[in-house]
């Protein structure tokens, strides 16, 4: 059914599996609208109540495939810009409660994927790094009024500004991550939390996290990110951010 991920359920519980490990799962157009598939997918089986969203291999996700949106010539780049957003607003209002499984990398637009989840759960050497201003781009997808929500802010600026790597540790400090655990217990903690939230009514999992995505709406809303293309796709275009984007990543490449 897709390509670049894996979506599958039993009884209860779901799970997405980013399926591209050779790569560190990076979100390509084409995973992205997968993504959005996914959600549509199991908003269709109500039996589902809870979806774990994770990445095969060593890393959650190596964050957006630059490459994959600047190379979409049959689409305006806006719309190619704002498949990102159209992914993390899908995961966002599905009517099952999802938990970002969270190993290795978690960079950029991962952050952004792990932020349309309820709950998130990290390993001890999980890192995370939000590198959108080195590469000249701004952070879009939705991504700062989620970072505003999830850790306020002044630190959502110092992350995206500073592009500065933090661990799991940090991330759980600042309230982004719900529970740090040894690598070895990620899967088993992750699949415990699910089935004991599986066993609660469908109808009261779906109210409580309905009811708080509502009041954080009212505090942080994420109804103007659709903007985001706007500023994702000129900045794509852009000569100085490009200039910005070829040093962050000839820099990366040496120090690799």
């Amino acid at each position: 059914m897709f390509e670049t991920l894996v979506a599958e359920s039993e009884g209860a519980i779901g799970r997405i599996t980013l399926n591209r490990p050779e790569k560190l799962n990076p979100l390509s157009i084409k995973t992205l609208e997968e993504l959005a598939a996914a959600a549509r997918f199991f908003d269709g089986k109500p039996e589902v109540k809870i979806v774990i969203v994770r990445g095969k291999g060593r890393a959650f996700s190596a964050g957006a495939d630059l490459a994959s949106m600047a190379g979409q010539a049959d689409r305006p780049a806006q719309e190619a810009a704002d498949v990102g957003r159209q992914m993390a607003d899908a995961l966002e209002a599905m009517r099952a409660l999802l938990i970002a499984e969270i190993q290795g990398w978690c960079v950029g637009g991962g952050v952004v994927l792990a932020a349309a989840c309820d709950l998130r759960i990290a390993a001890e050497d999980a890192r995370f790094s939000i590198p959108e201003v080195d590469l000249g781009i701004p952070l879009a997808w939705g991504g700062i009024p989620r970072l505003v929500r999830e850790i306020g802010p002044a630190m959502a600026k110092e992350l995206v500004l500073t592009c500065r790597p933090f661990d799991a540790a940090e991330a759980k400090a600042a309230g982004f991550i719900n529970r740090v655990v040894p690598a070895e217990e990620l899967s088993s903690t992750v699949e415990e939390l699910a089935e004991s939230l599986a066993q609660k009514a469908s109808l009261t999992i779906l109210a409580t996290k309905r009811h708080v995505n509502a009041v954080t709406d009212q505090m942080v809303g994420t109804m103007r990110s659709w903007a985001d293309a706007d500023g994702l796709a000129i900045a794509l275009q852009d000569e100085e951010c490009a200039t910005a984007r070829r040093n962050y990543l000839a820099k990366h490449n040496k120090k690799n």
